[in-house]
């Protein structure tokens, strides 16, 4: 057996390269199951593809489901969203953290690991893929400071809510302004005296051209940032006092629009709650 899965090399690749924890890049995938496939997708992703086509793969060392209801979809925002179409599309998110700097190894096996479950007949089909993307970590931006759980702590951590914010800048010079503008500025205002915790900025980066090709190729690479707000309440019952308006500050600093503002839940793995809820 070890001459067939080559078990040597496991040893010399554990000697090599950067092995830190911090959450260098992200795998952020928004999903909605096709009209009657609601449970089966749920069981398919939860009992086989969340292991075999994510957590058992090199250097993904933290992973979370996050499901909206129907009662969340109907709080997003805004209703022309580049995102989503309707803005109520893609009912189940699910977030994952890639050690820094392995990022091209970590590709190498997932494209691999894809193909051959594709092969073997364990990939789910019907759904569709409304906004997934590896993405590069670009800034955490904490409310209490050096209190409280780190960004490589956000997915064991039991938050009980999420919030998925997505904002394209004006242009492609223009994303390091928006940047700068929402890790010294509008976050630390925004995440003081809120429920959120933490706030987890990404860029996203392109998928390499032999990606299955039921995942579209990524849209503004050059232009979009995803932001991942980390609730310690459930969103129902801060929402409006927290997260409605995003949209408008953004718009009110000139340096980008905001495509989507979308709250969830965390699943509860090995059920189906939630499941019932979502049409």
């Amino acid at each position: 057996m070890s001459d067939e899965t080559r078990s040597d090399t496991y040893a010399e690749l554990a000697a090599l390269g950067p092995y830190g924890v911090h959450p260098g890049h992200a795998l952020i995938t928004m999903v909605e199951p096709h009209p009657g496939h609601e449970y089966a997708y749920n069981r398919w992703y939860e009992d086989d593809h969340y292991y075999a086509g994510a957590m058992a793969m090199p250097w993904m060392f933290a992973g979370r489901r996050w499901v909206a209801t129907r009662e969340l979809q109907e709080l997003r925002y805004p209703e022309k969203s580049a995102v989503a179409q309707p803005v109520g599309a893609g009912c189940y998110l699910s977030t994952y953290w890639v050690t820094d700097g392995r990022y091209d190894d970590h590709m190498k096996w997932t494209v691999g690991i894809n193909k051959r479950l594709n092969r073997d007949g364990r990939v789910y089909q019907d759904r569709t893929h409304v906004f997934t993307a590896f993405q590069d970590h670009e800034a955490t931006v904490y409310r209490d400071g050096a209190a409280g759980p780190r960004d490589h702590h956000a997915l064991d951590h039991p938050y009980r809510g999420l919030v998925l914010q997505v904002i394209d800048a004006e242009g492609a010079g223009q994303r390091s302004e928006l940047l700068e503008w929402l890790r010294s500025r509008h976050l630390p205002k925004r995440l003081g005296g809120s429920p959120a915790a933490m706030v987890t900025v990404f860029r996203p980066t392109p998928l390499p051209g032999d990606r299955m090709t039921y995942v579209k190729q990524v849209e503004g690479v050059d232009t979009r940032l995803t932001l991942l707000w980390f609730l310690q309440e459930d969103p129902r019952e801060c929402w409006a006092e927290h997260f409605t308006g995003l949209d408008a500050a953004v718009a009110e600093s000139g340096l980008g629009r905001v495509e989507l503002v979308a709250p969830f839940v965390p699943t509860v793995p090995g059920t189906d709650r939630y499941v019932n809820q979502l049409r």
